[in-house]
């Protein structure tokens, strides 16, 4: 006997509410904000990937920088090898909850422009990443 599981057919079914944490990619290094810039580029390579979320020394998130962002900071006439990842985040605090409908999410993005965001718990521990598909 084969156990067969049975979706149900989509013009049947009701509006879906998937929530950041079913879509959110789980994986990815976290790293500190007194970091150098030259550093995290260089863990963002060996990673290969294209963003970092930034926690401080408590753990708790502070925000994402992406391989874009630091590069830039890198190439501009400023930049020396004092600058840390907590110099360039500034004030940017934008996070989605990991209970949030995708919907409202993605809105949310939109609307600010955002490419990506951290999903953090209620203790601003970062659970993963939520990438807008182009």
């Amino acid at each position: 006997m084969t156990l067969v599981q049975m979706q149900p057919h989509p013009m049947n079914a009701g509006p879906v509410h998937t929530t950041v944490t079913e879509v959110m990619d789980a994986d990815g290094p976290q790293v500190w904000d007194d970091m150098s810039v030259e550093v995290a580029l260089s863990v963002m390579a060996a990673a290969r990937t294209g963003r970092l979320v930034v926690c401080d020394q408590d753990g708790q998130c502070t925000g994402l920088v992406t391989r874009t962002e630091l590069t830039a900071v890198r190439d501009s006439s400023a930049y020396t090898d004092r600058v840390r990842l907590r110099d360039i985040l500034g004030d940017r605090r934008s996070f989605t909850s990991p209970v949030m409908t995708m919907a409202e999410a993605e809105y949310s993005m939109r609307s600010r422009r955002l490419g990506a965001l951290p999903a953090v718990d209620g203790r601003s521990r970062a659970l993963g990443v939520l990438e807008l598909s182009r």
